[in-house]
């Protein structure tokens, strides 16, 4: 039996694509109590760990500024306590898979762990002094699982920090963990692709609902920050049924459509999600078609894509 030996995700060092954090992560569930902030936070604090070189060191600790953190934080998040999201990252148990290759055994099974995040997190006690530094451990769970990870999808910090929806953070790591597979689409089971956005039990379970307030702003704000492009379309026996599945196309963006998300992202929060509404509007009324033909395996789906008249839109 032919066995390919993929580079370790910890062998991989943070460019300009952004740091790579293992396709593990990405795909955990478990996380829906966490806010966009904590998200955001979680990242921070894994490059971090990551850039040193020292998670697959056993017990490693770690400490940056608490400036970094709460850069990150603020941006999402101005009124409410530091204190308080690390207590939430602390508390929150999430479900991550793995594939355990086991011990004497020529059959790798796939298993799931239940874990925290991290092992500690500590902070100043004045934490609005310069010198005020957070100090954290991973989770001698999850330590592991990294160490062993193949697989990641690169990250940019400032594009998770710009986004406001922590679905959009979600989607926007998924799409980057598929970013460089030969196949652009893929489909979900509505149970998974709502813990793998981190969606709460319960929350959201009518059809336009779960469109108003998960998809289409998630959608949003990864095509318009991101160097991705994303289309999910929903399944339904029937235009009234209850969502069923869901399947999810993304593509490199080029051009106009890459400088535009770069734009954006050095441009003010303020008005930003406006902004993006408004370019939305202006492509899907108007304006050169473009069609995508995205094709997986023998399964193929039409797509309309309506390319970004960059120039048009700043003009107005």
């Amino acid at each position: 039996m032919l066995v390919i030996l993929m580079s370790r995700t910890l062998e991989q060092h943070t460019n300009l694509d952004g740091f790579p954090k293992p396709g593990e992560m990405i795909g955990m569930t478990g996380a829906h109590a966490l806010e966009a902030c904590e998200r955001a936070m979680v990242n921070v604090l894994y490059q971090h760990a990551h850039d040193s070189g020292r998670l697959g060191e056993p017990g490693a600790e770690w400490e940056i500024p608490l400036s970094e953190l709460r850069e990150a934080y603020s941006k999402h998040e101005n009124n409410g306590r530091i204190r308080d999201s690390l207590a939430r990252l602390m508390n929150v148990l999430v479900e991550v898979r793995y594939i355990d290759l086991g011990a004497g055994s020529d059959e790798p099974e796939e298993r799931v762990r239940i874990m925290g995040i991290f092992r500690f997190l500590d902070i100043s006690a004045k934490e609005f002094t310069k010198r005020a530094t957070i100090r954290y451990g991973i989770s001698p769970d999850l330590a592991p699982i990294i160490e062993k990870s193949r697989r990641w999808g690169r990250i940019k910090a400032e594009v998770v920090c710009a986004m406001t929806s922590k679905y959009a953070m979600a989607l926007y790591e998924m799409v980057q963990l598929r970013a460089n597979m030969h196949r652009c689409i893929e489909s979900f089971s509505i149970e998974d692709f709502r813990n793998q956005l981190g969606v709460p039990p319960g929350a959201y379970e009518r059809g336009n609902n779960f469109m108003q307030f998960v998809i289409d702003p998630a959608v949003l704000e990864v095509n318009g920050l991101s160097d991705m492009g994303v289309q999910i379309e929903v399944k339904r026996k029937h235009a009234r049924a209850r969502i069923e599945g869901v399947t999810m196309a993304w593509w490199k963006k080029t051009g106009r459509d890459f400088r535009s998300a770069r734009q954006e992202i050095d441009r003010s929060k303020i008005g930003r999600m406006a902004r993006l509404r408004g370019r939305a509007e202006a492509i899907s009324g108007g304006g050169k078609g473009l069609q995508l033909l995205i094709e997986d395996g023998g399964a193929s789906m039409l797509t309309a894509v309506q390319e970004l008249e960059l120039e048009k839109v700043a003009a107005e």
